[in-house]
């Protein structure tokens, strides 16, 4: 039953401080899961080295820290796996295999996808097949790993191919792998104009993960500092037998700063409201 144990701290709000900081903060703060947001300077894809990898497996151990999920940056260029570009798509491609092999070193059993985008004034067709393929062919990578893709939707400003849990579902279904499950990202549901009912209908047992944010509807704001009906989606998700993780995903300029209240904020949000 979803309770406070799922509760998962990340360092999306701490770019501004080392990592270490973080990972003292959500100790400190009793948040034993942690999904790791791959960019510089934490961890940046096309530099981190095994070294590294394995200084961060003993940094997370010694504070009994378990990484529950791998999100490498990929809303921003040049990571795109629809790219009309072959050699963007062929970069973007090499991006996620090595992210696979960090989770295979980090021992983290998802690694967070996202669908990629076609060109605005193009039909979507073509993009989405790109995107089909691309996810075919991770997914069989990852599946040879022993780890799992989880792929939620974009708002429709960041992409044409999935900002729906519909579009969400053709992409999952489509691809039709046990290693590509589903992501629900409140805040690009919430903009979809989709229900956690929606999600549990389409995806059952594959939504396996939930990046738990407040929103206006749109941003990425601690629990309590936007407008959406939060409680409510969390009897949803208790009711509908959700057994995944709640991420916070907590980020933007605003929390730069002060990155240890905002996530004590949605810590003790989610504490108060699934006791």
């Amino acid at each position: 039953m979803l309770n406070a144990s799922h509760i998962c701290a990340t360092n999306f709000t701490y770019s501004h401080y080392r990592l270490t900081r973080c990972l003292d903060d959500v100790a400190a703060l009793g948040v034993h899961w942690f999904e790791l947001w791959g960019v510089a300077p934490h961890l940046h894809i096309d530099t981190v080295q095994e070294a590294d990898l394995q200084s961060l497996k003993r940094e997370l151990a010694a504070r009994e820290l378990k990484l529950a999920c791998f999100t490498p940056e990929q809303c921003v260029y040049p990571v795109n796996i629809a790219a009309e570009n072959p050699q963007q798509r062929a970069y973007s491609m090499n991006y996620f295999h090595r992210s696979l092999e960090i989770c295979e070193s980090l021992e983290s059993p998802l690694l967070f996808m996202t669908p990629g985008w076609g060109y605005e004034d193009d039909e979507p067709d073509e993009a989405r097949r790109r995107a089909v393929d691309a996810l075919s062919t991770l997914a069989h990578s990852a599946e040879k790993r022993g780890v799992t893709l989880v792929l939620e939707v974009l708002q429709p400003r960041e992409s044409n191919l999935a900002s729906t849990v519909r579009e969400l579902a053709g992409l999952v279904n489509e691809v039709s792998s046990p290693a590509l499950d589903a992501a629900l990202d409140i805040v690009g549901m919430a903009v979809g104009g989709d229900s956690v009912t929606d999600y549990l209908t389409a995806f059952g047992p594959k939504l396996r993960h939930c990046h738990f944010i407040d929103g206006t509807p749109a941003g990425h704001l601690a629990p309590g500092d936007g407008s959406l009906p939060l409680k409510s989606y969390l009897g949803a998700l208790r009711d509908g037998g959700y057994n995944g993780l709640l991420s916070l995903e907590i980020a933007g300029g605003r929390y730069w700063q002060e990155p240890l209240a905002p996530m004590r904020q949605g810590i003790q949000f989610l504490r108060e409201a699934l006791a």
